[in-house]
């Protein structure tokens, strides 16, 4: 007998059971390039948060070195005062600059604290809509 011949009750290589491999390796190249995109947007969002708090770190320095400034010029000042004529204007002079910064970069701290979006925000849009997504094919 040849044994060239095909078994008739053997799956054919495109059969089912193929199909069913192709199928489940198609899903998970799907599933991992969906956590890819994922993880993608959580760093690109965890290093935006890392700058942001970078920024507001710096204002809060600046906000502090002004107004310790401005306090420590007020102090001089007071003493100053009492003293010759053209001090007292120097004096003046140094506070006021010293406090529009403190009062600007407080301005400015306020806005970034208050602007600040919340953590992660994008991917846990995107997370919702991947769920949503999934809900309504599962109805289906």
């Amino acid at each position: 007998m040849n044994d060239d011949r095909e078994d008739p009750a053997a799956p054919a290589a495109d059969g089912p059971v193929s199909g069913l491999f192709k199928s489940i390796s198609n899903l998970f190249a799907t599933l991992i390039a969906i956590a890819q995109t994922r993880v993608e947007l959580l760093t690109t969002e965890l290093q935006a948060e890392v700058q942001r708090s970078g920024e507001i770190i710096v204002w809060t320095l600046i906000a502090l070195l002004a107004a310790t400034m401005a306090l420590l010029w007020i102090a001089i000042f007071i003493v100053v005062l009492f003293w010759d004529s053209h001090r007292v204007l120097a004096g003046l002079s140094v506070i006021a600059f010293f406090s529009v910064i403190a009062v600007t970069a407080g301005f400015v701290l306020r806005a970034k604290i208050r602007g600040k979006p919340r953590l992660l925000e994008a991917t846990r849009a995107e997370l919702a809509k991947d769920r949503e997504q999934l809900t309504r094919r599962g109805r289906s």
